[in-house]
């Protein structure tokens, strides 16, 4: 059961990605694609075979190189990452099959299938982009404390929220994801001082 189903309404949220706090007013969304191609099993020694590692090749240069036209002020274009590649079995056999996973900052799957030749499959389509109007008293009240509204190019919890949200908190974004993800203890403090001067008479 989602949590906030049953609790009391909620009128606004507030995320604590690191964000250095500064207020991210929307946020990419997010689509996993897992693609696929497949070939024929072949002696590598001979003329056989149909390599799917080829079959791919074509569509991975089109990830690195697309550019969507559509781009959003906010936010900047989107981001297409192929993050994992997996083919074959041994050195001497032609693979008759080979897979990738691309990291697509947006829900574009129709655009993307017009333009590759390999099957794409999205894990989900539920992680959709997210944002808050600037004129949100909590954003308001923000600027007005020297904060500055942004687009993140990074996913949280935001994404599945039915509500207004705003994602804002201590450290940076560029630690998370790496061997020493780390917030500092000042970093911390100065969290809670401002959310408290933030959410302090605010009328929502």
């Amino acid at each position: 059961v989602t949590v906030w189903k049953v609790l009391p309404h909620i009128s606004f949220a507030l995320v604590g990605k690191p964000t250095e706090l500064q207020p991210a007013i929307a946020e990419k969304g997010l689509m996993v694609l897992d693609v696929t191609a497949t070939g024929k099993a072949g002696h590598a020694a001979r003329n056989e075979g149909d390599n799917a590692i080829y079959k791919v090749l074509d569509d991975i240069a089109w990830f690195r190189d697309y550019r969507f036209k559509k781009e959003s002020p906010l936010l900047g274009p989107v981001k297409m990452s192929v993050t994992v590649i997996n083919a074959g079995t041994q050195h001497n056999v032609v693979p008759d099959r080979c897979t990738f996973v691309v990291d697509v900052r947006s829900n574009e799957l129709a655009e993307i299938q017009k333009h590759i030749s390999c099957k794409a499959e999205a894990r989900s389509f539920r992680l959709n982009s997210s944002r808050i109007e600037e004129n949100h008293p909590f954003v308001q009240k923000a600027i007005k404390l020297g904060r500055s509204p942004f687009g993140s190019p990074t996913l949280s919890d935001q994404a599945l929220m039915p509500f207004p949200s705003v994602k804002i908190g201590p450290g940076r974004s560029s630690r998370s994801h790496t061997a020493d993800e780390y917030v500092m203890l000042k970093e911390m403090e100065e969290a809670i001082g401002l959310y408290l001067e933030l959410l302090d008479g605010l009328s929502l």
